[in-house]
């Protein structure tokens, strides 16, 4: 496999294709903030602007400038989104609304930990771009709220009954593990480290079921044990790749070879779970017991899955030498650049039905905005540097 021709294909997409696609298309420079919903060609058909895909793009455009280049036009474009969200994105006690309309103006109560989670990973990294304390400090703040809704997370926009099924999810403790290391620089060292092995505790001995052969579930009962309900045997292998990542991520940073190991195989088993043999790609929701799902779109090829598997493939790859990664890494890439990358336009597809074809012919939305395509060609090229 040739390192330096990858390494220049992921790395000329992403600075040639899909951030000027952004920068040129989403930026609202008459209310602040940017438009996610945007059609093939880049044109906007809906203004409601959805704070998580907000603080998404603040934090990919604050990254991008502090790790790769200090491009005034990327610093400016992370501010002005920032600004936007300071103002509009909470109610004034730093709960992150869902949705607001284009001038800022709240729709949707913040129900919804996600809106919080990326505010806090946007603000961290702006802080770090501009050298504003006060943007480190609601992101301080920001999560210690998570923190005191992790038990919760919906609060008193939780649709189930108290008591019945209580059930916890997987999601959360997921994003804390990448939360953890990215805001490292605004925590003290041993709250650091506490929350860092209560992430791995969660992810690799609660979700992470030897008895299933070490798949990941997405939900479980609060007490640890499984539940055989449509949420309790309901797996996202694409939620459980890219939580690897995350977790070969720590064991590098704690130096724990055999958490990179164990998060690399258990990668390896979701992949190779969650293929399709029929048609390829990943399927997006299946059920542990092979029962009929009731996410109606269970089938679908999405972006994110096969883009977080590339990131995962290539890091196991890189940490451990293992050459099944590197197997499956050719398969996943050759399906993702053929059928998610649009050769006419820029940025990529979203959404493909089980075949392969393109479902949605959107480039953004209300969950895909400007964040899994640009990250995961930004990992993939600065893994690949490192293997060539």
């Amino acid at each position: 496999m040739d390192f330096n021709k990858l390494a220049k294909q992921y790395k000329d997409e992403l600075m040639y294709n899909v951030l000027p696609f952004w920068l040129e298309k989403s930026q609202d420079l008459e209310f602040g903030g940017y438009f996610s919903c945007l059609d093939r060609e880049g044109n906007v058909y809906d203004t409601d602007k959805f704070v998580w895909l907000q603080a998404r793009e603040v934090w990919m455009f604050s990254m991008l400038y502090n790790k790769v280049e200090r491009r005034e036009e990327w610093l400016n474009c992370a501010k002005q989104g920032g600004e936007f969200l300071m103002k509009y994105g909470h109610d004034g006690n730093y709960n992150w609304y869902f949705s607001l309309d284009r001038t800022g103006k709240p729709l949707v109560e913040p129900y919804n930990i996600f809106s919080y989670t990326f505010a806090t990973m946007a603000l961290a990294q702006l802080s770090l771009a501009t050298g504003d304390e006060e943007y480190a400090e609601v992101a301080k703040k920001t999560f210690d709220i998570i923190l005191s809704k992790v038990n919760n997370p919906k609060g008193q926009w939780n649709k189930l009954h108290d008591g019945t099924r209580p059930l916890k999810g997987f999601a959360l403790p997921m994003i804390l593990c990448n939360l953890a290391l990215e805001i490292e620089h605004l925590l003290d060292k041993d709250f650091l480290e506490q929350r860092i092995n209560h992430c791995i505790h969660e992810v690799m001995e609660v979700f992470c079921r030897p008895e299933l052969g070490d798949l990941i579930v997405e939900n479980v009962h609060t007490d640890g044990t499984l539940s055989d309900s449509f949420e309790g045997r309901l797996i996202n292998p694409g939620h459980a790749i890219e939580a690897m990542w995350f977790i070969m991520d720590i064991g590098e940073r704690l130096n724990r070879p055999e958490l990179i190991e164990r998060a690399k195989n258990v990668a390896l088993r979701m992949v190779e779970y969650g293929w399709d043999k029929e048609y390829g790609g990943i399927y997006y929701f299946m059920d542990r017991k092979g029962h009929p799902t009731q996410e109606l779109e269970w089938d679908q090829k999405l972006w994110w899955v096969h883009i977080e598997t590339l990131i995962s493939l290539l890091k196991g790859y890189q940490l451990t030498k293992d050459e099944k990664c590197l197997e499956w890494f050719k398969t996943v890439h050759e399906y993702t650049w053929d059928h998610f990358k649009d050769n006419e336009y820029p940025e990529w597809f979203g959404y493909l039905n089980r075949r392969g074809e393109v479902l949605l012919p959107l480039k953004g939305g209300k969950w895909k905005g400007c964040f899994h395509v640009p990250r995961g060609l930004y990992q993939c090229w600065n893994i690949l540097e490192k293997l060539s």
